[in-house]
């Protein structure tokens, strides 16, 4: 029996992928529109399993995407707004060409423009999602948000990338999420507690930027467009999510705390706002203001299957989140001109202390260097001149270290011209038999309430007391061992 010729490269795994240009010439796009749509859309190249098969045979290096995923860009609706924009651009460069200034007035008002909303929605469909997704969003914002207004990005990217940023650290102090920070040399590390989703996101070191030129540009403005879209909604949600208004305004009373004259000293109202709110020194309004109530404890069932002692750890472990929270609850802090004031201020903030810095230096400043109830100073020089009496001058790395080992650290290491301490990450955790330094282990120790400044003395006067001991054998070794010559 004779059957249907099977053709090579017609079903299989060959017909599940399709090249980029192939995908290009289906969808009618260039290949940076091209691009621009995979990045929005979340479509990334697929590597198959058998190349060449999918390759007709041929070895030469090709770039793959699954044909169910082009499929669905074909019904997408901003491809259409691509191909407007093209036709708009075609005609203002006539217009121009033309001189016809009426023209080119009434193509700019209907420029056209496309949203993001479906999209964010579309990737996440639960909020949940988005916050897992959140670590590479927030790091785009905040590294954009520290570049110079030059000509390879948007003035107005930049601001907003900035104001969403600013959104995001007051969230985070507002409700004190703030778990973990790290300094590294590519910037400062920090991790917050989302709705029970650990987000990790890198902020960049407040040094002069130069745009390095084997960047492209247009790629990463790309991705942050989209980033800024689905920031936007999690900052809305967030803010809902502590009865917090949104746009965030400045609590009422915060704002009559702040020296009225300080606004017009720096900016419009407008601005002096916005610079207010990046201070991070100011509370947020709240929607209903809170109600002033005991806070009753809540009753605790036992889950199916869970025995006493667990539940007994993880009431310690909810005790001693609480106490994390406020660690520097009662403190008032006062930054000086040299040390980084943001990262310091967001911290501090964070676990419930007070800062605040010279008023020269930034807006929203709360008091003064010679308020008498400044508890801690940070400086980052050798020698402090003019020191008060009752004051701890640390250096800007106690605050970090401080928490990430949950407690204040003693102060003594910290002192202006002391030789810090290693700064460990507490990214780090280590399995049983890994190397652990001696500061983690004296740190670990501090944690479980011991005092490993005792423990070493007395593993000293122990060691002492071995070597009195050897030494006295050793003298009666060599007294008998003279008596012996002298028999002899």
């Amino acid at each position: 029996m004779g059957g249907l010729e099977k053709k090579k490269y017609e079903r299989g795994s060959a017909t599940n992928y399709i090249t980029r240009n192939r995908a290009r010439k289906k969808l009618q796009l260039s290949l940076p529109d091209f691009r621009r749509l995979c990045i929005l859309k979340g479509i990334y190249p697929h590597e198959p399993k058998h190349k060449k098969k999918v390759n007709k045979g041929s070895t030469a290096p090709r770039t793959f995407y699954l044909l169910k995923d082009i499929k669905f860009l074909l019904h997408e609706p901003i491809v259409n707004k691509f191909r407007e924009y093209k036709v708009f651009v075609r005609k203002l460069r006539k217009a121009y060409g033309k001189g016809e200034w009426s023209t080119v007035d009434r193509l700019k008002d209907n420029k056209p423009s496309y949203k993001l909303d479906h999209i964010v929605k579309e990737r996440y469909p639960t909020f949940i999602d988005a916050l897992r997704d959140l670590d590479d969003a927030l790091s785009m914002c905040f590294l954009f948000s520290t570049f110079p207004r030059s000509g390879k990005c948007h003035v107005q990217t930049i601001q907003l990338c900035r104001r969403l940023a600013v959104e995001f650290l007051n969230y985070v102090i507002a409700s004190r999420s703030l778990r973990k920070v790290f300094l590294s040399i590519k910037g400062i590390y920090y991790q917050a507690e989302v709705l029970g989703q650990p987000v990790t996101w890198i902020t960049p070191y407040a040094f002069a930027h130069d745009h390095p030129t084997d960047v492209d540009y247009r790629v990463m403005a790309t991705f942050t467009e989209f980033y800024t879209t689905l920031l936007g909604f999690v900052n809305f949600r967030l803010y809902q999510s502590l009865n917090l208004l949104y746009p965030p305004k400045i609590d009422g009373q915060a704002d009559v705390e702040l020296k009225p004259v300080e606004g017009k000293e720096y900016a419009m109202d407008s601005e002096s706002y916005l610079e207010k709110l990046s201070a991070l020194s100011a509370s947020l309004a709240r929607a209903v203001a809170p109600a002033h109530e005991e806070e009753a404890e809540m009753d605790e069932f036992p889950v199916e299957g869970e025995t006493a002692e667990q539940m007994d750890a993880k009431k310690k472990e909810q005790e001693a989140l609480e106490k994390h929270k406020k660690l520097f609850e009662g403190l008032r802090f006062f930054l000086n001109r040299e040390v980084p004031r943001e990262p310091l201020a967001f911290i501090i903030r964070c676990f419930g202390g007070q800062v605040s810095w010279d008023k020269s230096l930034c807006i929203s400043a709360t008091y003064d260097v010679n308020d008498p109830s400044i508890t801690h100073q940070i400086v980052d020089r050798p020698r402090v001149e003019g020191q008060v009496v009752g004051r701890y001058y640390l250096q800007p790395q106690w605050v970090f270290d401080s928490v990430n080992a949950k407690l204040c650290l003693p102060v003594a290491d910290y002192f202006p011209g002391v030789l810090l301490p290693p700064h460990l990450s507490p990214f780090v955790t280590e399995q049983e038999g890994d190397y652990i330094p001696p500061e983690k282990l004296k740190l670990l120790a501090m944690q479980r309430g011991e005092n490993p400044d005792e423990e070493s003395e007395e593993e000293e006067e122990e060691e002492e007391d071995d070597n009195d001991k050897e030494e006295e054998e050793e003298e009666d070794e060599s007294e008998k061992e003279e008596e012996m010559k002298l028999k002899k």
